[in-house]
């Protein structure tokens, strides 16, 4: 079993004791909206209880105002939370016909994003404390939220997603949910009587089910054996690892970080900051068909407080790699639908960008087509990226197998039935 931080133990019981400070407490048996202090033991039945209400509300479709979409229905936990299809977006609102404007993110291996900042500094457990990394953290591909309680409000209420126009639907929904009894036993007898306590209690509950080990942090990948000593990896998996931390070659590592903290956490697989990488524009995307759109991550349209910061337009937050051979569509806007084809893309953007990108009546490269030239400066250029048109690429074909096959260790032992029986 891995060493975690603090935040990890007991599941939800971390947030459980965060959320409590939020609500007017007052002395109590740890039950209701606003339980007051509790003890250990309390706030550890109370994480159980949480988590259980939050695993029946996931997977609940009438929460929708369709009544056909739930949580689960995007954030499948058979896809280790993530999209099971390949759509770049998918569709919600009132009548299941609204599409979205960005590709579904997995929700696992999220307990250790940390809150959005301009300015990140590493801990002394996780690197070197004197270097800013620049903007940093938040749960959403342009890190708009900090919080899992925040981050679950965006469907519920998202027009394009489950299209509640309030939390007085959402409220009105589980008054009437097979579990509202369970729900009055957690939050208290009276919780339906105030929407606003109804409403955050149940995104408290969603928000503690999103911090269940076992289901959304389990480090039960080959990798995570290999890494405990308890497994090995082929011949051809070591050798993409090697090429995948070698900053000569795929240099993914530097931001996609592949060894245990110096705490000893697992790998996240992810620095959690933001870039620009210029992935071609997805045309599947129904807002793409105006010329004028421009999904620009941090600098907006969804994101508005960083809107006019020009220097942060087009950046996103890197996502964890776990998981990530289970994914059918890759990137903020789902443009690819291979996992090869998403390394070959950053071994080839520079040297060979027609390959990608659209071409131009008189045959020249459109490239970086989703991104304006006013912020072609924000573009990611350290290796594998900025070489010139025509130069070797970073890594060979043979090189991109190698690399995907170690990517391929990091699926989870739950996520591939013939690992888990020998896991």
């Amino acid at each position: 079993m891995w060493p975690t931080r603090a935040l990890m133990t007991g599941g939800g019981l971390a947030l459980v004791l965060a959320l409590v400070p939020l609500y007017e407490t007052a002395a109590g048996d740890g039950v209701g909206i606003h339980p007051g202090p509790m003890s250990r033991p309390q706030a550890f039945a109370r994480a159980r209880a949480l988590t259980e209400v939050g695993r029946k509300m996931f997977s609940d479709r009438s929460l929708s105002a369709s009544g056909l979409q739930a949580c689960a229905s995007c954030h499948d936990p058979h896809h280790a939370y993530g999209p099971a299809s390949a759509s770049p977006v998918e569709l919600g609102g009132e009548h299941m016909d609204q599409p979205g404007l960005r590709a579904v993110p997995s929700l696992r291996y999220l307990q250790s994003v940390p809150t959005f900042t301009e300015h990140f500094y590493d801990s002394e457990d996780e690197g070197d404390e004197s270097v800013d990394n620049g903007p940093t953290g938040g749960l959403t591909w342009d890190g708009r939220v900090d919080h899992g309680y925040d981050q679950a409000k965006i469907p519920l209420l998202s027009p394009f997603e489950m299209a509640n126009k309030d939390p007085k639907d959402v409220v009105a929904s589980l008054r009437n949910a097979p579990y509202a009894e369970e729900f009055k036993r957690v939050f208290g007898a009276d919780v339906f009587d105030h929407t606003g306590d109804a409403f955050a209690a149940a995104v408290e509950a969603l928000a503690t089910f999103e911090q269940s080990g076992p289901d959304f942090y389990p480090y039960s990948s080959r990798y995570d054996a290999f890494l405990a000593g308890k497994g090995s990896l082929t011949a051809q998996e070591l050798h993409g690892r090697a090429l995948f931390e070698d900053p000569a070659k795929g240099n993914c590592s530097s931001c996609h970080l592949s060894e245990p903290a110096n705490d000893g956490e697992p790998p996240q697989f992810s620095d959690f900051g933001f870039l620009g990488l210029a992935v071609p524009r997805n045309p599947d995307i129904p807002a793409n068909k105006d010329p004028n759109y421009f999904d620009l991550g941090l600098c907006g349209p969804q994101r508005t407080d960083l809107k006019g910061r020009a220097e942060y337009c087009g950046l996103f937050r890197t996502p964890t790699l776990r998981n990530v051979a289970l994914r059918r569509s890759f990137f903020h806007n789902g443009y690819f639908h291979s996992l090869r084809d998403v390394v070959s893309f950053y071994v080839t953007r520079d040297t060979d960008p027609g390959r990608w990108y659209p071409h131009n009546a008189d045959g020249t490269v459109r490239r970086y087509d989703d991104l304006p030239a006013v912020y072609w400066d924000n573009l990611n250029q350290d290796p594998p990226f900025g070489k010139k048109p025509h130069e070797n690429p970073a890594l060979t074909d043979a090189e991109i197998d190698d690399v995907v096959a170690f990517l391929g260790t990091l699926t989870d032992a739950d996520q591939n039935p013939e690992a888990a029986q020998s896991h």
